[in-house]
């Protein structure tokens, strides 16, 4: 048995390797762009390959390839079940909808009379998403139908960047102010002014549909619960100043004390029915104090969960102290094979 790990950017992969080497897990790092890739592969049985969404070269093919290696028999992170939706917000809004995954209402129209009808019955604030980007990335509040309705006609005119130049570097410049990230963080959302990422030319323009999602008021901060097989983790992201977003705002609490167990059962629950490897659940709480799932993705930021105090196992029972969720990856990997 033997795994391999793609050598490009990763905040998993450092992890992955330290616990091979601890563990005396054979593995290689292999460049998973190189043509030659499925024979650098031919004497490895498992493939792990944080890809991202912001990484041009992983949006053109890296699920293509990790989805087609599955087929063959190979064992690979993220799989099928876990990555076919990961960063595509619809994709998440019909497969929770089917599990009945306590998902927030949402709409998706591809008909623009239809959408306009719609926004013209419907009550609000609502909140408008494409269907990439993390962070909080491309969702805004939407307060009444004369907004609902510029954002319709641009859906299905001239559609939207996936990066919004101005809306990045205020918020690096946010973070920045309150001390979650450096300068400069400041000075390359700067020269984004100029010169967008690469990632926004690879995916070009989203337009010919628009998707809403229910408002849930009254939340100061959302629970982000990570399961990964049978233990989950997880922390309370606090909101930014005088907004509703939470993702991406560097403001985090970490004590058990903080974390609704309804929200670490619930996610238990969720990720049995879509049968993936490590998902992410975001929960909000509505006017009768349910949680309420509004997105869910495999990906993570690892730094930001080491602050963790301990996690759960799938019988609910507590577990205090430092633990490794990224050799919990490599062990399942290995289980399966």
């Amino acid at each position: 048995m033997k795994i391999a790990f793609h050598i490009g950017s990763s905040d998993f992969n450092p992890r992955w390797i330290k616990y091979c080497i601890a563990n005396n897990i054979p593995f290689k790092e292999v460049n998973c762009y190189d043509g030659d890739i499925i024979e650098q592969l031919s004497d490895c049985d498992i493939l792990m390959w944080q890809h991202h969404q912001s990484h041009p070269k992983d949006i053109l093919f890296a699920k293509q390839l990790l989805f087609a290696l599955e087929q063959t028999g190979k064992i690979v992170f993220p799989d099928f079940n876990t990555a076919w939706h990961f960063d595509d917000k619809v994709g998440q809004k019909y497969l929770l909808e089917a599990v009945n995954g306590y998902l927030a209402p949402s709409w998706v129209f591809y008909e623009k009379d239809k959408a306009l009808s719609w926004a013209k019955e419907t009550s609000y604030p609502k909140v408008f998403k494409l269907r990439g980007g993390a962070g909080s990335q491309n969702v805004r509040l939407v307060r009444n139908k004369s907004e609902a309705y510029r954002l319709i006609k641009k859906a299905f005119g001239k559609g939207f960047n996936n990066f919004d130049r101005w809306r990045a570097f205020k918020e690096r410049f946010r973070k920045y102010s309150e001390g979650y990230s450096p300068f400069l963080d400041v000075l390359k959302a700067t020269v984004r002014l100029v010169i967008p990422p690469a990632y926004s030319k690879v995916m070009g323009k989203e337009f010919g549909y628009i998707y809403f999602q229910e408002f849930i008021p009254g939340n100061d901060s959302d629970t982000r619960i990570i399961v990964i097989g049978d233990k989950a983790f997880a922390l309370k992201r606090m909101v930014r100043k005088n907004d509703f977003r939470a993702s991406g705002s560097g403001s985090i609490r970490y004590a058990k004390s903080e974390i609704d167990e309804r929200c670490v059962k619930m996610a238990f629950e969720i990720n049995e029915k879509l049968n993936a490897q490590c998902l992410a659940y975001d929960f909000v709480f509505d006017g009768e104090n349910k949680p309420v799932l509004v997105e869910i993705s495999y990906g993570f930021s690892a730094n930001a969960y080491d602050k963790c105090e301990g996690y759960w196992n799938k019988q609910m029972e507590w577990c205090e102290g430092a633990f490794d969720p990224y050799g919990w990856m490599i062990e399942m990997m290995i289980k399966k094979d």
